[in-house]
Protein backbone atom coordinates (compact mmCIF):
# COMPACT_ATOMS: atom_id res chain seq x y z
CA UNK A 1 0.00 0.00 0.00
CA UNK A 2 1.36 3.36 -0.52
CA UNK A 3 0.75 6.70 0.84
CA UNK A 4 -0.76 8.77 -2.48
CA UNK A 5 -3.28 11.41 -0.56
CA UNK A 6 -4.77 11.93 3.05
CA UNK A 7 -7.43 13.39 4.56
CA UNK A 8 -8.43 15.13 7.45
CA UNK A 9 -11.64 13.39 9.75
CA UNK A 10 -13.31 16.85 9.75
CA UNK A 11 -16.19 15.37 12.67
CA UNK A 12 -15.68 16.48 15.65
CA UNK A 13 -12.94 13.62 17.99
CA UNK A 14 -15.03 12.18 20.69
CA UNK A 15 -15.58 14.82 23.28
CA UNK A 16 -18.66 17.33 23.69
CA UNK A 17 -16.58 20.49 22.39
CA UNK A 18 -17.65 22.21 19.21
CA UNK A 19 -15.33 23.91 16.94
CA UNK A 20 -15.66 26.55 18.87
CA UNK A 21 -13.87 25.63 21.74
CA UNK A 22 -12.32 22.70 20.16
CA UNK A 23 -10.19 24.63 17.83
CA UNK A 24 -8.44 26.53 20.87
CA UNK A 25 -8.29 23.35 22.68
CA UNK A 26 -6.26 22.27 19.48
CA UNK A 27 -4.12 24.92 19.65
CA UNK A 28 -3.42 24.92 23.57
CA UNK A 29 -2.63 21.05 23.05
CA UNK A 30 -0.09 22.26 20.53
CA UNK A 31 1.73 24.77 23.00
CA UNK A 32 1.71 22.78 25.59
CA UNK A 33 3.29 19.79 23.93
CA UNK A 34 5.80 21.71 22.58
CA UNK A 35 6.04 23.76 25.70
CA UNK A 36 7.25 20.23 27.50
CA UNK A 37 9.45 19.99 24.78
CA UNK A 38 11.79 22.69 25.12
CA UNK A 39 11.43 23.38 28.63
CA UNK A 40 13.16 19.90 29.53
CA UNK A 41 16.02 20.71 27.01
CA UNK A 42 16.91 24.16 29.46
CA UNK A 43 15.60 23.22 32.72
CA UNK A 44 17.92 20.33 33.03
CA UNK A 45 21.26 22.96 33.06
CA UNK A 46 20.07 24.66 36.31
CA UNK A 47 20.06 21.32 38.24
CA UNK A 48 23.11 19.46 36.81
CA UNK A 49 25.25 20.46 39.90
CA UNK A 50 22.97 19.00 42.39
CA UNK A 51 21.94 15.71 40.50
CA UNK A 52 26.04 15.46 39.73
CA UNK A 53 26.23 15.55 43.80
CA UNK A 54 23.43 13.36 44.68
CA UNK A 55 23.79 10.63 41.76
CA UNK A 56 27.58 10.36 42.10
CA UNK A 57 28.58 11.92 38.20
CA UNK A 58 32.32 12.63 37.51
CA UNK A 59 32.74 15.72 35.19
CA UNK A 60 33.22 13.65 31.81
CA UNK A 61 29.83 11.62 32.64
CA UNK A 62 27.96 14.69 33.48
CA UNK A 63 27.37 16.09 30.05
CA UNK A 64 25.81 12.75 29.07
CA UNK A 65 22.61 13.69 30.99
CA UNK A 66 22.49 16.73 28.05
CA UNK A 67 24.11 15.03 25.21
CA UNK A 68 21.49 11.80 25.51
CA UNK A 69 18.53 13.66 25.01
CA UNK A 70 19.78 15.67 22.63
CA UNK A 71 21.28 13.15 20.35
CA UNK A 72 18.04 11.36 21.10
CA UNK A 73 15.74 13.82 19.72
CA UNK A 74 18.17 15.36 16.56
CA UNK A 75 18.58 11.42 15.54
CA UNK A 76 15.02 10.71 15.42
CA UNK A 77 13.39 14.21 14.38
CA UNK A 78 12.45 13.54 10.67
CA UNK A 79 11.57 10.16 11.55
CA UNK A 80 9.24 11.19 13.99
CA UNK A 81 8.00 13.84 11.12
CA UNK A 82 7.54 11.10 8.64
CA UNK A 83 5.62 8.87 11.06
CA UNK A 84 2.97 11.65 11.36
CA UNK A 85 2.34 11.63 8.08
CA UNK A 86 1.93 8.11 7.54
CA UNK A 87 0.16 6.35 10.73
CA UNK A 88 -1.99 9.82 11.78
CA UNK A 89 -1.43 12.81 13.53
CA UNK A 90 -3.29 12.24 16.49
CA UNK A 91 -1.53 8.82 17.16
CA UNK A 92 1.49 9.78 16.90
CA UNK A 93 0.88 12.93 19.02
CA UNK A 94 -0.05 10.37 22.08
CA UNK A 95 2.66 7.93 21.26
CA UNK A 96 5.19 10.63 21.92
CA UNK A 97 3.31 12.53 24.69
CA UNK A 98 3.16 9.15 26.07
CA UNK A 99 6.57 7.97 26.00
CA UNK A 100 7.62 11.35 26.97
CA UNK A 101 5.95 11.51 30.03
CA UNK A 102 7.07 7.87 31.17
CA UNK A 103 10.61 8.37 30.73
CA UNK A 104 9.98 11.30 32.89
CA UNK A 105 8.66 9.85 35.88
CA UNK A 106 11.78 7.08 35.15
CA UNK A 107 14.26 10.27 35.48
CA UNK A 108 12.15 11.49 38.55
CA UNK A 109 13.01 8.31 40.45
CA UNK A 110 16.14 7.25 39.09
CA UNK A 111 18.82 6.52 41.75
CA UNK A 112 22.03 5.78 39.27
CA UNK A 113 23.80 7.55 36.27
CA UNK A 114 22.45 4.91 33.72
CA UNK A 115 18.91 5.16 35.02
CA UNK A 116 18.95 8.82 34.51
CA UNK A 117 20.89 8.81 31.25
CA UNK A 118 18.58 6.26 29.70
CA UNK A 119 15.26 7.66 31.10
CA UNK A 120 16.88 11.58 29.21
CA UNK A 121 17.69 9.49 25.77
CA UNK A 122 13.76 8.25 26.16
CA UNK A 123 12.87 11.45 26.77
CA UNK A 124 14.58 12.67 23.58
CA UNK A 125 13.20 9.53 21.48
CA UNK A 126 9.04 11.17 22.81
CA UNK A 127 10.01 14.61 22.30
CA UNK A 128 11.49 14.15 18.45
CA UNK A 129 7.81 12.03 18.26
CA UNK A 130 5.92 14.96 19.37
CA UNK A 131 7.66 17.97 18.35
CA UNK A 132 6.71 17.65 15.22
CA UNK A 133 3.07 16.34 15.37
CA UNK A 134 2.42 19.41 17.16
CA UNK A 135 3.45 21.64 13.97
CA UNK A 136 1.56 19.01 11.93
CA UNK A 137 -1.34 19.53 13.83
CA UNK A 138 -1.63 23.30 13.70
CA UNK A 139 -0.78 23.01 9.88
CA UNK A 140 -3.92 20.52 8.75
CA UNK A 141 -5.99 22.35 11.07
CA UNK A 142 -5.41 25.90 11.02
CA UNK A 143 -5.39 26.52 7.04
CA UNK A 144 -5.83 30.17 6.17
CA UNK A 145 -3.31 32.44 6.39
CA UNK A 146 -4.70 34.40 9.50
CA UNK A 147 -5.20 31.56 11.12
CA UNK A 148 -2.39 29.69 10.22
CA UNK A 149 -0.12 32.98 11.20
CA UNK A 150 -1.81 33.14 14.46
CA UNK A 151 -1.69 29.60 15.73
CA UNK A 152 2.14 29.68 14.43
CA UNK A 153 2.61 32.93 16.42
CA UNK A 154 1.60 31.31 20.16
CA UNK A 155 3.43 27.91 19.11
CA UNK A 156 6.68 29.58 18.09
CA UNK A 157 5.87 31.89 21.51
CA UNK A 158 5.54 29.37 23.73
CA UNK A 159 9.08 27.49 21.99
CA UNK A 160 10.65 30.56 23.09
CA UNK A 161 9.69 31.40 26.31
CA UNK A 162 9.82 27.93 27.16
CA UNK A 163 13.70 27.83 26.74
CA UNK A 164 14.24 30.96 29.04
CA UNK A 165 11.38 29.88 31.72
CA UNK A 166 13.46 26.55 32.06
CA UNK A 167 16.03 28.69 33.53
CA UNK A 168 13.51 30.20 36.13
CA UNK A 169 11.44 26.67 36.77
CA UNK A 170 15.10 25.48 37.00
CA UNK A 171 15.99 28.15 39.85
CA UNK A 172 12.56 27.82 41.76
CA UNK A 173 12.52 24.23 41.94
CA UNK A 174 16.05 23.44 43.12
CA UNK A 175 15.95 26.47 45.54
CA UNK A 176 12.37 25.76 47.20
CA UNK A 177 11.91 21.40 46.13
CA UNK A 178 14.18 18.92 44.88
CA UNK A 179 15.75 18.64 41.73
CA UNK A 180 13.76 15.21 41.42
CA UNK A 181 10.17 17.37 40.27
CA UNK A 182 12.35 18.71 37.43
CA UNK A 183 11.38 15.39 35.58
CA UNK A 184 8.06 14.32 38.11
CA UNK A 185 6.48 17.55 37.09
CA UNK A 186 5.96 16.12 33.87
CA UNK A 187 3.68 13.71 34.69
CA UNK A 188 0.39 15.69 35.82
CA UNK A 189 1.14 17.88 32.61
CA UNK A 190 1.67 15.09 30.41
CA UNK A 191 -1.61 13.22 31.92
CA UNK A 192 -3.52 16.45 31.27
CA UNK A 193 -2.09 16.49 27.64
CA UNK A 194 -2.49 13.08 26.76
CA UNK A 195 -6.86 13.49 27.53
CA UNK A 196 -6.55 16.61 25.76
CA UNK A 197 -4.50 15.47 22.43
CA UNK A 198 -7.03 12.20 22.96
CA UNK A 199 -10.92 14.25 23.03
CA UNK A 200 -10.19 17.53 20.81
CA UNK A 201 -7.24 16.61 18.14
CA UNK A 202 -8.59 15.24 14.87
CA UNK A 203 -6.98 12.22 13.24
CA UNK A 204 -5.39 12.26 9.66
CA UNK A 205 -5.52 8.62 7.88
CA UNK A 206 -3.84 7.84 4.37
CA UNK A 207 -5.28 7.03 1.23
CA UNK A 208 -3.67 3.50 0.44
CA UNK A 209 -3.89 1.80 -2.76
CA UNK A 210 -1.06 -0.67 -2.61
CA UNK A 211 1.46 -3.23 -0.51
CA UNK A 212 2.99 -1.09 1.97
CA UNK A 213 2.58 1.86 4.10
CA UNK A 214 5.49 3.93 2.25
CA UNK A 215 8.01 4.05 5.24
CA UNK A 216 11.51 4.46 3.85
CA UNK A 217 13.44 2.16 5.83
CA UNK A 218 16.94 1.80 4.60
CA UNK A 219 16.14 5.87 4.60
CA UNK A 220 14.78 6.15 7.89
CA UNK A 221 17.82 3.48 9.75
CA UNK A 222 20.90 5.66 7.75
CA UNK A 223 19.52 9.10 8.70
CA UNK A 224 18.39 8.83 12.22
CA UNK A 225 22.10 6.79 12.63
CA UNK A 226 23.75 9.07 10.62
CA UNK A 227 22.49 12.38 12.84
CA UNK A 228 23.09 10.82 16.15
CA UNK A 229 26.65 10.28 15.45
CA UNK A 230 27.00 13.46 14.20
CA UNK A 231 25.52 15.59 17.02
CA UNK A 232 27.40 12.77 18.93
CA UNK A 233 30.52 14.23 17.81
CA UNK A 234 29.82 17.73 18.23
CA UNK A 235 28.71 17.19 21.84
CA UNK A 236 31.51 15.41 22.62
CA UNK A 237 33.92 18.37 21.12
CA UNK A 238 33.58 20.27 24.22
CA UNK A 239 35.49 17.77 26.17
CA UNK A 240 37.80 16.39 23.95
CA UNK A 241 38.40 18.92 21.34
CA UNK A 242 37.91 18.42 17.73
CA UNK A 243 41.12 17.00 17.13
CA UNK A 244 40.31 13.78 19.21
CA UNK A 245 39.33 10.28 17.77
CA UNK A 246 36.26 10.44 19.97
CA UNK A 247 34.95 13.56 17.89
CA UNK A 248 36.11 12.96 14.59
CA UNK A 249 35.15 9.07 14.86
CA UNK A 250 31.48 10.08 15.01
CA UNK A 251 31.16 13.28 12.62
CA UNK A 252 33.04 10.48 9.76
CA UNK A 253 30.63 8.07 10.41
CA UNK A 254 28.10 10.38 10.26
CA UNK A 255 28.73 11.87 7.37
CA UNK A 256 29.23 8.29 5.60
CA UNK A 257 25.89 7.88 6.46
CA UNK A 258 24.14 10.66 5.82
CA UNK A 259 25.67 10.45 2.52
CA UNK A 260 24.20 7.13 2.26
CA UNK A 261 20.89 8.66 2.80
CA UNK A 262 21.14 10.95 0.02
CA UNK A 263 21.90 8.66 -2.52
CA UNK A 264 19.01 6.27 -1.10
CA UNK A 265 16.34 9.38 -1.41
CA UNK A 266 17.87 10.26 -4.67
CA UNK A 267 18.05 6.43 -6.28
CA UNK A 268 16.53 3.93 -4.65
CA UNK A 269 13.73 4.81 -2.38
CA UNK A 270 10.50 4.34 -3.91
CA UNK A 271 8.71 6.54 -1.06
CA UNK A 272 11.79 8.72 0.29
CA UNK A 273 11.60 9.99 3.80
CA UNK A 274 12.48 12.85 2.63
CA UNK A 275 11.64 14.27 -1.22
CA UNK A 276 15.00 15.82 -2.06
CA UNK A 277 12.76 17.85 -4.02
CA UNK A 278 10.96 19.55 -0.81
CA UNK A 279 14.41 21.60 -1.00
CA UNK A 280 13.65 22.77 -4.98
CA UNK A 281 10.82 25.06 -2.25
CA UNK A 282 13.35 28.37 -2.35
CA UNK A 283 10.73 28.98 0.75
CA UNK A 284 11.97 26.08 3.19
CA UNK A 285 14.99 25.76 2.66
CA UNK A 286 15.84 29.56 3.23
CA UNK A 287 13.52 28.81 6.21
CA UNK A 288 15.38 26.28 7.67
CA UNK A 289 19.10 27.77 6.78
CA UNK A 290 17.67 30.73 8.95
CA UNK A 291 16.24 28.45 11.64
CA UNK A 292 20.13 26.78 11.58
CA UNK A 293 21.17 30.00 12.34
CA UNK A 294 18.62 31.87 14.58
CA UNK A 295 18.76 28.67 17.20
CA UNK A 296 21.96 28.73 17.31
CA UNK A 297 22.42 32.57 18.47
CA UNK A 298 19.46 32.06 20.62
CA UNK A 299 19.88 28.82 22.31
CA UNK A 300 23.40 29.15 22.92
CA UNK A 301 22.75 32.91 24.49
CA UNK A 302 20.63 30.96 27.13
CA UNK A 303 23.57 29.35 27.78
CA UNK A 304 26.09 31.92 28.20
CA UNK A 305 23.75 34.41 29.68
CA UNK A 306 23.09 32.18 32.45
CA UNK A 307 26.78 32.12 33.22
CA UNK A 308 27.44 35.67 32.89
CA UNK A 309 24.47 35.95 35.51
CA UNK A 310 25.77 33.29 37.34
CA UNK A 311 29.63 33.45 37.59
CA UNK A 312 30.16 36.85 36.81
CA UNK A 313 27.41 38.84 38.20
CA UNK A 314 27.10 36.55 41.03
CA UNK A 315 23.43 36.14 40.85
CA UNK A 316 21.75 33.01 43.04
CA UNK A 317 20.25 30.51 40.42
CA UNK A 318 16.52 32.03 42.13
CA UNK A 319 17.82 35.46 41.29
CA UNK A 320 19.40 34.31 38.02
CA UNK A 321 15.64 32.90 37.15
CA UNK A 322 13.99 36.20 37.61
CA UNK A 323 16.31 38.00 35.57
CA UNK A 324 15.42 35.64 32.53
CA UNK A 325 11.76 37.20 32.29
CA UNK A 326 12.16 40.11 30.60
CA UNK A 327 13.87 37.66 27.85
CA UNK A 328 10.69 35.51 28.10
CA UNK A 329 8.06 38.48 27.89
CA UNK A 330 10.04 39.58 24.93
CA UNK A 331 9.85 36.09 23.18
CA UNK A 332 6.39 36.00 24.22
CA UNK A 333 5.42 39.46 22.90
CA UNK A 334 7.62 39.24 19.69
CA UNK A 335 5.81 35.89 18.53
CA UNK A 336 2.70 36.61 19.33
CA UNK A 337 3.25 40.42 18.06
CA UNK A 338 4.31 39.62 14.66
CA UNK A 339 1.19 37.29 13.74
CA UNK A 340 -0.72 39.88 12.12
CA UNK A 341 2.12 41.26 10.41
CA UNK A 342 3.36 37.73 8.14
CA UNK A 343 -0.17 37.15 6.07
CA UNK A 344 0.68 41.03 5.02
CA UNK A 345 4.07 41.38 4.16
CA UNK A 346 5.47 37.51 4.18
CA UNK A 347 8.06 36.32 6.49
CA UNK A 348 11.22 38.35 5.06
CA UNK A 349 10.47 41.63 6.43
CA UNK A 350 9.75 39.96 10.04
CA UNK A 351 12.76 37.91 9.54
CA UNK A 352 15.01 40.47 8.44
CA UNK A 353 13.63 42.89 11.37
CA UNK A 354 14.34 40.59 14.07
CA UNK A 355 17.31 39.05 13.21
CA UNK A 356 18.52 42.48 13.17
CA UNK A 357 17.60 43.34 16.35
CA UNK A 358 18.48 40.34 17.77
CA UNK A 359 22.48 40.91 16.68
CA UNK A 360 22.41 44.43 17.59
CA UNK A 361 21.44 42.71 21.61
CA UNK A 362 24.08 40.40 21.50
CA UNK A 363 26.47 42.34 20.40
CA UNK A 364 25.09 44.82 23.31
CA UNK A 365 25.04 41.81 25.87
CA UNK A 366 28.51 40.87 25.18
CA UNK A 367 30.13 44.12 26.58
CA UNK A 368 29.05 43.12 30.07
CA UNK A 369 31.30 42.49 32.92
CA UNK A 370 31.28 42.00 36.64
CA UNK A 371 30.58 45.94 37.33
CA UNK A 372 27.61 45.70 35.85
CA UNK A 373 24.43 47.03 36.86
CA UNK A 374 21.01 44.41 35.65
CA UNK A 375 19.56 47.88 34.55
CA UNK A 376 21.57 49.39 32.43
CA UNK A 377 23.52 46.77 31.10
CA UNK A 378 21.03 43.46 30.90
CA UNK A 379 17.67 44.78 30.95
CA UNK A 380 18.12 46.20 27.65
CA UNK A 381 19.75 43.71 25.56
CA UNK A 382 17.42 41.48 27.11
CA UNK A 383 14.47 42.41 26.07
CA UNK A 384 15.41 43.34 22.48
CA UNK A 385 16.92 40.06 22.16
CA UNK A 386 13.36 38.40 23.20
CA UNK A 387 11.32 40.35 21.19
CA UNK A 388 13.55 40.39 17.96
CA UNK A 389 14.19 36.53 18.40
CA UNK A 390 10.52 35.80 19.53
CA UNK A 391 9.32 37.70 15.52
CA UNK A 392 12.27 35.66 13.93
CA UNK A 393 10.87 31.99 15.21
CA UNK A 394 7.47 33.29 13.93
CA UNK A 395 8.10 33.86 10.55
CA UNK A 396 10.46 30.89 10.40
CA UNK A 397 7.75 28.47 11.00
CA UNK A 398 5.67 30.08 8.88
CA UNK A 399 8.70 30.07 5.95
CA UNK A 400 9.37 26.56 6.44
CA UNK A 401 5.83 25.14 5.93
CA UNK A 402 4.62 27.40 3.28
CA UNK A 403 4.04 26.34 -0.16
CA UNK A 404 3.57 22.59 1.14
CA UNK A 405 0.78 19.79 -0.05
CA UNK A 406 -0.91 18.44 3.43
CA UNK A 407 0.69 15.32 3.03
CA UNK A 408 4.22 16.52 3.66
CA UNK A 409 3.03 18.69 6.60
CA UNK A 410 5.09 16.50 8.65
CA UNK A 411 8.02 16.27 6.93
CA UNK A 412 8.09 19.78 6.80
CA UNK A 413 7.66 19.66 10.68
CA UNK A 414 10.36 16.89 11.12
CA UNK A 415 13.01 19.40 8.83
CA UNK A 416 12.38 22.44 10.73
CA UNK A 417 12.97 20.72 14.45
CA UNK A 418 15.96 18.63 12.95
CA UNK A 419 17.79 22.35 11.64
CA UNK A 420 16.74 23.77 15.39
CA UNK A 421 18.30 20.63 17.12
CA UNK A 422 21.19 20.74 15.14
CA UNK A 423 21.56 24.64 15.56
CA UNK A 424 21.60 24.75 18.92
CA UNK A 425 24.27 21.99 19.11
CA UNK A 426 26.24 23.35 16.45
CA UNK A 427 26.30 26.60 18.15
CA UNK A 428 27.28 25.68 21.57
CA UNK A 429 29.82 23.91 21.05
CA UNK A 430 31.28 26.28 18.60
CA UNK A 431 31.03 28.55 21.22
CA UNK A 432 32.18 27.03 24.09
CA UNK A 433 35.33 26.42 22.61
CA UNK A 434 35.76 30.05 21.63
CA UNK A 435 35.15 30.87 25.32
CA UNK A 436 36.97 28.18 26.45
CA UNK A 437 39.99 29.82 24.49
CA UNK A 438 39.68 32.92 25.76
CA UNK A 439 39.38 32.49 29.15
CA UNK A 440 42.65 30.44 28.95
CA UNK A 441 44.64 32.83 27.43
CA UNK A 442 43.51 35.87 29.74
CA UNK A 443 43.93 33.81 33.02
CA UNK A 444 47.64 33.12 31.26
CA UNK A 445 47.69 36.74 30.94
CA UNK A 446 47.56 37.14 34.64
CA UNK A 447 43.30 38.53 34.40
CA UNK A 448 41.78 38.09 37.37
CA UNK A 449 39.53 35.21 37.64
CA UNK A 450 36.16 36.81 37.17
CA UNK A 451 37.39 39.19 34.34
CA UNK A 452 38.90 36.35 32.02
CA UNK A 453 35.59 34.42 32.61
CA UNK A 454 33.49 37.93 31.37
CA UNK A 455 36.12 38.14 28.72
CA UNK A 456 35.47 34.33 27.85
CA UNK A 457 31.26 35.19 27.55
CA UNK A 458 31.68 38.26 26.14
CA UNK A 459 33.50 36.28 23.53
CA UNK A 460 30.90 33.89 22.85
CA UNK A 461 28.03 35.91 22.99
CA UNK A 462 29.53 38.35 20.24
CA UNK A 463 29.96 35.20 18.31
CA UNK A 464 25.93 34.15 19.05
CA UNK A 465 25.59 37.62 17.29
CA UNK A 466 27.23 37.17 14.04
CA UNK A 467 25.02 33.79 13.99
CA UNK A 468 22.01 36.50 14.03
CA UNK A 469 24.15 38.25 11.20
CA UNK A 470 24.48 34.74 9.13
CA UNK A 471 20.39 34.10 9.55
CA UNK A 472 19.96 37.90 8.47
CA UNK A 473 21.72 37.25 5.10
CA UNK A 474 19.79 33.17 5.05
CA UNK A 475 16.93 35.68 5.19
CA UNK A 476 17.21 37.82 1.98
CA UNK A 477 16.77 34.34 0.02
CA UNK A 478 13.27 33.73 1.68
CA UNK A 479 10.67 34.84 -0.99
CA UNK A 480 8.48 37.64 -1.20
CA UNK A 481 4.65 36.27 0.07
CA UNK A 482 1.70 38.70 0.57
CA UNK A 483 -2.06 38.36 1.44
CA UNK A 484 -4.42 41.35 0.85
CA UNK A 485 -6.07 40.27 4.30
CA UNK A 486 -4.98 38.29 7.16
CA UNK A 487 -8.08 36.97 7.73
CA UNK A 488 -9.03 36.21 4.03
CA UNK A 489 -10.11 32.66 3.33
CA UNK A 490 -9.74 31.93 6.87
CA UNK A 491 -12.05 28.79 7.50
CA UNK A 492 -10.83 28.59 11.39
CA UNK A 493 -10.12 31.70 13.95
CA UNK A 494 -7.73 31.33 16.59
CA UNK A 495 -8.64 32.65 19.78
CA UNK A 496 -6.53 35.61 20.81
Amino acid sequence: MTVTDRTRDTASPPGRGGAGLRLPLILAACCLGQFMNVLDASVVNVALPVIARDLGFDAHNLQLVNNAYTVAVCGFLLLGGRLADIFGQRRIFLFGVGLFTLASVVGGAADAPLTLVLARAFQGLGAAVMAPATLTVLGTTFTGPGARAKAFGWWSAVSGVAGAVGVLAGGVIIHWFSWRWIFLVNLPIGLVLFATVRWVVPETRPRRTGSGRGLDLPGAVTVTLGLMAAVYGVAEAHVHGWGSVRVLGPLLAGAVLLAAFVVIQARFAAHPLVPLGVFRNRSVAAANLVAFFGIAALFSTFYFFTLVLQQVLHYSPLRTGLSYLPLSLGIALGGWGVARLVPRTGPRPILLGGLGLSAVALFWLSAVDAGAAYTGSVLGPATLLGFGMGAVLNATTNAATAGLPAHQAGLASGLLNTTRQLGSAVGLVTLAALSAARIDARAAEGAAHTDALASGYGLALAGAGLFALAGLVAALFVPVRKQSSPSQGDPEKVAA
